[in-house]
């Protein structure tokens, strides 16, 4: 009987946090899993999602299990690594030989190419010198061309000692100079019981054809397995969408706009119909009674319609991420300013959330009261990339094509605060209470 009342209380109250949390937001969006089991998710947001969403830093917006438990998440920038799968590219590499610290710059090579160019074999000596395990590593980059090395990320077997060391990379595009790439940095692999602390990644700065891994203070390296090159994803493969906000007003050189969303807009760019050459300036706010900001310098925007095509300025860039609902566009000359249509551009956001409790796993958006807590999910991350791969991350999970309905508008209004008001009026009651007694003694006579 005891088991099955602390059953039927632990029931009652997951069903009662998963009703809470139903009333806080106005929908959810269930989450198809691309894999079934993974530590962790991460979940492209688009205008769904932003339409929906209430608060300028975008924190009504939270992953739940079935069990209406709020899940670890973090917004991240699409430009941020975790957001998206890092380019990795598997780099040969070579063991160097022991050497002392006046020696490490005076290496003699051979590199055998092939007729593309390419290195096929690289040799590195010095004197009679072997090559040691744990004295340092030269890998070639040469692969990669011009492309940036945002990181190495190094694997390694595991260490029979506790593992770490400071390194310093350097890089060479002759294998006869050589530059840093960064600033020193530690590898760890830590393990005590079942747990394991591994640091693997090194950051690097700039790019280079060779790179050369070496230890500090005569430190002693464990025996790589794998290295890869961590790239800088290209800025065209970062998708810009683009809302085109609804026109208010306009009128003497001056526009005004609402947009409908959350939007994490970061450019905007100006359509007329037909030729135009017009100097603006752009302007927003979050609330219609709130001061302008200006958002984008005065410049010319153009567009010229040609036999072989239009020709057009590009969108001006904003300093930073505006989630502004309110914009303004202000012309000079005012006279001859046409009619514009502007159009704010965004990149979409990553949700990473970490797949704590059971599925099915949900994306609740929409709240004037519940707000998320980004988390560290990059600690999890790490730890996971450690378990499974360098290159592990975070599955992906998709929209489904339907919201499911919760509290909506309800959701989105904040609640009164019936304590504080009844506060604010005791405590009126009170000074009126206090000031018809000092009333009355004024008005007393004084004694004779």
């Amino acid at each position: 009987m005891k088991k099955t009342a602390l059953l039927l209380a632990v029931l009652l109250a997951g069903t009662a946090a998963a009703q809470e949390y139903r009333r806080d937001w106005a929908e959810q969006w269930p989450l198809s899993l691309s894999s079934e089991q993974s530590g962790a998710y991460r979940v492209v947001l688009d205008a769904r999602i932003y339409q929906r969403a209430v608060s300028p830093q975008l924190s009504d917006v939270q992953a739940y299990n079935a069990a209406g438990q709020a899940l670890p998440s973090a917004l991240l920038q699409p430009e941020q690594p975790l957001a998206q799968p890092p380019v990795q590219r598997e780099l040969p590499w070579f063991a160097l030989p022991a050497l002392d610290a006046r020696s490490q710059d005076n290496l003699q090579v051979v590199a055998e190419r092939d007729a593309e160019g390419r290195v096929r074999q690289v040799q590195a000596r010095l004197s009679a010198a072997a090559p040691a395990p744990g004295a340092g590593w030269l890998i070639d980059a040469s692969a990669l061309g011009d492309a940036p090395i945002a990181a190495l990320v190094l694997d390694w077997a595991a260490p029979s000692a506790p593992l770490q060391a400071a390194v310093r990379v350097d890089g060479s595009d002759d294998l006869r100079q050589w530059h840093s790439m960064g600033e020193p940095a530690a590898l760890v692999d830590l393990q005590r019981g079942d747990r394991r602390l591994l640091q693997r990644r090194l950051a690097l700065q700039g790019s280079a054809r060779y790179l050369r891994v070496l230890p500090q203070d005569g430190q002693r390296l464990p025996t790589l397995r794998m290295a890869l090159a961590e790239l800088t994803p290209a800025p065209a493969t970062l998708v810009w969408e683009w809302e085109t906000p609804t026109a208010v007003s306009g009128g003497d050189g001056s526009f005004e706009f609402e947009l409908h969303g959350r939007f994490p807009v970061r450019q905007l760019d100006v359509d007329t119909d037909g030729n135009s050459l017009v100097q603006w300036t752009a302007f927003s706010r979050d609330d219609a009674d709130a001061p302008w900001q200006r958002r984008a310098a005065p410049w010319v925007a153009y567009q010229v319609q040609q036999a072989g095509g239009r020709s057009r300025s590009a969108p001006q860039a904003l300093n930073g991420v505006v989630r502004d609902r309110y914009w303004k566009l202000v012309a000079d000359p005012a006279a001859t300013a046409p009619t514009p249509v502007l159009r704010l551009g965004y990149r979409s956001e990553v949700l990473v959330f970490v797949s704590q409790g059971a599925a099915p796993y949900a994306l609740a958006v929409g709240s004037a009261t519940a707000k998320r807590v980004d988390a560290p999910v990059q600690v999890l991350v790490d730890d996971l990339r450690m378990r499974n791969a360098p290159g592990w991350q975070p599955s992906l999970a998709r929209l489904e094509s339907a919201a499911e309905p919760l509290a909506g508008e309800a959701a989105l209004t904040p609640a009164r605060d019936w304590k504080q008001a009844l506060l604010w009026v005791l405590l009126g009651v009170g000074v009126l209470g206090v000031a018809g007694l000092a009333l009355g003694v004024l008005r007393q006579k004084p004694p004779v």
